[in-house]
């Protein structure tokens, strides 16, 4: 099984998807309990939500669900938010802090998944962030992410449309920065910048402005184009239609602002 799609295209701009696949082994499936298996903290839809926004973007979609082991996270299993409710390099529980395994899990299980799912969807995508590179002088990383609105778990009330993440502008170069807010800004939906959401592993690890890998995250709430934050997550035609113009204009933007970093 291929633990990563990978869909090459021959521009600077790369979606990172890591948390969009369903895939769970037969093996790892029969220890999920009838809560594990309702695979509810899925990205449900990210890459129709994102299909066809940008034909010359690459797109590297993890396959095998995040319950299997977080391609999010750091593999050392260093929080990314110390001190704040948030899940583990292999979730015990969900989003709701509700258990998902009929067992425990071990230092093997972890090793195991690690080496299996985690290592290998990671090096494919370091492997498209240096072919892009080495095209264009430079790369930007777009991590594609959605979440339920409302998870008093992880974040009080009701979270904002679209929340960029930057690490503190730390990942990207300010223009990458600047440009994808202002749009998120006029869309008319709620936004934020460097909130509860400010950056995953992927994000933080891979975008090193110098050395030319520029990266930022992008949640988005459920909300805003599924018909339910609940199942069957059916999507919504009606809704997405109403998003995707302004997500356009951002890939489009990031697109035309590599350029203008290549040449200075």
């Amino acid at each position: 099984m291929n633990v990563a799609e990978v869909i090459r295209g021959d521009g600077p701009v790369i979606l990172g998807m890591p948390h969009g696949g369903t895939y769970v082994p037969p093996d790892i499936a029969v220890r999920l309990n009838d809560n594990g298996k309702l695979l509810a903290d899925t990205d449900w839809h990210i890459r129709k939500l994102y299909e066809g926004l940008l034909p010359s973007a690459t797109i590297v979609a993890a396959t095998f669900h995040r319950y299997v082991i977080d391609a999010n996270r750091d593999p050392s299993g260093v929080s990314l938010y110390p001190g704040q409710n948030t899940t583990a390099l292999i979730p015990t529980t969900d989003f709701d802090n509700q258990p998902i395994w009929r067992d425990e899990l071990s230092a093997a299980d972890i090793a195991e998944r690690r080496n299996e799912f985690h290592a290998p969807y990671h090096q494919a995508l370091a492997n498209e962030i240096a072919r892009v590179k080495a095209k264009h002088g430079v790369a930007i990383l777009y991590d594609c992410h959605s979440i339920r609105s409302h998870i008093p778990f992880l974040f009080e009330g009701t979270l904002p449309s679209l929340n960029v993440g930057t690490d503190m502008g730390k990942t990207c170069d300010a223009k990458i920065e600047q440009r994808t807010f202002d749009i998120a800004k006029a869309s008319g939906f709620t936004h934020i910048l460097n909130g509860r959401f400010r950056g995953g592993w992927t994000t933080r690890h891979y975008g090193q402005p110098a050395t030319g890998v520029h990266a930022i995250q992008m949640e988005i709430t459920q909300s805003d184009y599924l018909d339910t934050e609940a199942p069957p997550f059916a999507y919504s035609e009606s809704m997405s239609a109403k998003l995707r113009p302004h997500l356009k204009a951002i890939l489009e933007t990031l697109e035309r602002t590599a350029k203008e970093i290549t040449h200075g």
